[in-house]
C-alpha cells in the first residue's frame, strides 16, 4: 500500500488508549477553555483522524505565511494551506501551557482536544488578508471561503494537540465518517491493490460515475473510495445525509461487488480551488488511495478560478513530495453520437448539440418539480432520492 504523506507510518493524533483517554479528559475539565471556531474544530477532526500526517497540531504564525506564500513550513514540509487554531478572544488562556479545546458544533461543547500552548500570536488584518489572497487567489469577501477565512479571530494559538473525540462526524455519520487509519486497515481488509480515491461534496451524477469507472479501468485500480465531505457547506448545497443515499443507491446497482467503499470525512469546504485539491491529494494519499481524480474546476465556486487551474498547479509540487497519482480529468457527458459518457475533450468531432448538458440550476428546477433528468444524465433511482428531498423542501 502507498506510504502515508511525510512518514512511514500514519501517526494519527487521536488517543486511541482508553486508560489515558480517561486521564486526558479528566485533567481537560480542570484545564483553562477555548471554544474553537468549526474550522479549527474541522481542523482537529482531521489531524485527529490521521489525514492531516505528519504535521503534529496547529501551525505558528510563521509556518501559516510561510505555507500561505511558498506551500512550504518554515521546516520545508510540502504543505498546500495553513493549519490554523484562530479566535478572538484569548482572555480565559492567557498564560496557560495546557488548555482544552472545546466543540462548538456539538450541544454542551464538549472538550475535543487538548493543546500546548507553543505560542499565542496576534495577527494583523494585513496578514491576514496576504494569507487569504494566497489561499483563495481572492480577497473578495463574496468568496464564501474568503468570508469565512476573514472572520476567524486575530490571534493563532499554535501547538501540539491530543484528540478526544471526533465531534459529530462519528455519531451523525456512523455508517459513513471514517479516519484514514480505517480506510488503510479496509482497504487491506478488502484485498485492493491499487485505488481511486473520489472527492464530493455532491450527489454523483452518470458522468460522475462513469469518469470513477474511466479512471480505474485506465490506470489499472481495482477499488475506488468515493470520499464525501461531511463538513460544514454553503447554504443551498444538499445535505450530506441525501447526498449519501444517493451514492450509496448509485454504487449498489450500477458498480460490481467489492469494487467500492463509500466513506466521508469531518472537515468544512474551504472552496479553495486549486490550494484545496492539493490538500485534498495530502489526506487522499494518507488514507491509502494511489490515484486521485482531479476534474474540472475542482473545489471551486463561481469563476474565480479557471477550469483547470485545479489540475496545473500539481506542477509546481516540489518533485518526489507526493507519491499519489492524478487522474486529470476534463468535463464528462453522454454523448448522443456514441451512445455513452465520455470525456469532451476526447470527442473533438462533438459540437455541444451532441452531449446531453444541463447545468445544475435547471437539474434543481426540475428535480423540485418532480421532474426526473434523462437517465443518461441521472440514474433514475439516484434522481428519485433527489426529487423526495427538493419536494421535501416545499412542505
Amino acid at each position: 500500500m502507498i506510504k502515508p504523506y511525510g512518514s512511514d507510518t500514519l501517526n494519527p493524533l487521536f488517543v486511541y488508549d482508553p486508560k489515558e483517554h480517561d486521564e486526558l479528559m479528566h485533567e481537560a475539565e480542570n484545564l483553562p477553555s477555548l471554544m474553537l471556531n468549526s474550522a479549527a474544530a474541522g481542523n482537529a477532526v482531521m489531524l485527529g483522524a490521521g489525514y492531516f500526517n505528519p504535521l503534529t497540531g496547529y501551525m505558528n504564525l510563521a509556518d501559516a505565511l510561510s505555507v500561505a506564500d511558498t506551500m512550504k513550513t518554515t521546516e520545508g514540509l510540502f504543505w498546500p494551506v495553513p493549519i490554523l487554531n484562530l479566535t478572538y478572544n484569548i482572555e480565559a488562556i492567557k498564560g496557560a501551557k495546557r488548555i482544552a479545546l472545546r466543540d462548538p458544533n456539538v450541544e454542551g461543547h464538549p472538550v475535543l482536544a487538548v493543546q500546548d500552548v507553543e505560542a499565542i500570536e496576534e495577527v494583523s488584518q494585513d496578514e491576514l488578508t496576504h494569507m487569504a489572497e494566497k489561499i483563495f487567489g481572492t480577497t473578495d469577501t463574496e468568496h464564501p471561503g474568503v468570508n469565512t477565512f476573514m472572520n476567524l479571530g486575530e490571534f493563532a494559538i499554535s501547538g501540539p494537540i491530543q484528540v478526544l473525540s471526533f465531534s459529530y462526524f462519528q455519531t451523525d455519520f456512523p455508517d459513513t465518517f471514517r479516519t484514514a487509519v480505517e480506510i488503510r486497515n479496509e482497504i487491506a481488509e478488502r484485498g485492493w491493490k491499487k485505488v481511486v480515491a473520489f472527492q464530493t461534496r455532491n450527489p454523483m451524477h452518470r458522468a460522475h460515475e462513469e469518469l470513477c469507472k474511466m479512471a480505474m479501468e485506465r490506470t489499472g485500480a481495482d477499488g475506488l473510495v468515493i470520499h464525501m465531505l461531511l463538513g460544514k457547506l454553503k447554504p443551498g448545497d444538499i445535505p450530506a445525509p441525501v447526498r449519501d443515499a444517493a451514492i450509496r443507491k448509485m454504487v449498489e446497482i450500477y458498480f460490481p461487488p467489492n469494487s467500492v467503499m463509500v466513506a466521508g470525512y469531518g472537515f468544512d469546504m474551504l472552496y479553495a480551488g486549486p490550494k484545496e485539491a492539493l490538500l485534498h491529494a495530502v489526506f487522499r494519499q494518507n488514507m491509502g488511495a494511489d490515484v486521485f481524480i482531479i476534474g474540472r474546476d475542482h473545489a471551486g465556486v463561481g469563476d474565480y478560478y479557471g477550469p483547470f487551474e485545479a489540475q496545473e498547479i500539481f506542477d509546481k509540487v516540489p518533485e518526489g513530495a507526493l507519491q499519489i497519482e492524478i487522474f486529470k480529468a476534463d468535463h464528462t457527458a453522454y454523448s448522443k453520437k456514441l451512445g455513452k459518457v465520455v470525456m469532451m475533450r476526447e470527442a473533438p468531432d462533438h459540437t455541444k448539440d451532441d452531449f446531453i448538458l444541463l447545468s445544475g440550476t435547471k437539474v434543481r428546477e426540475m428535480l423540485a418539480q418532480g421532474i426526473a433528468p434523462p437517465p443518461e444524465f441521472s440514474r433514475p433511482e439516484v434522481a428519485e432520492i433527489l426529487m423526495n428531498y427538493y419536494q421535501s423542501l416545499k412542505k
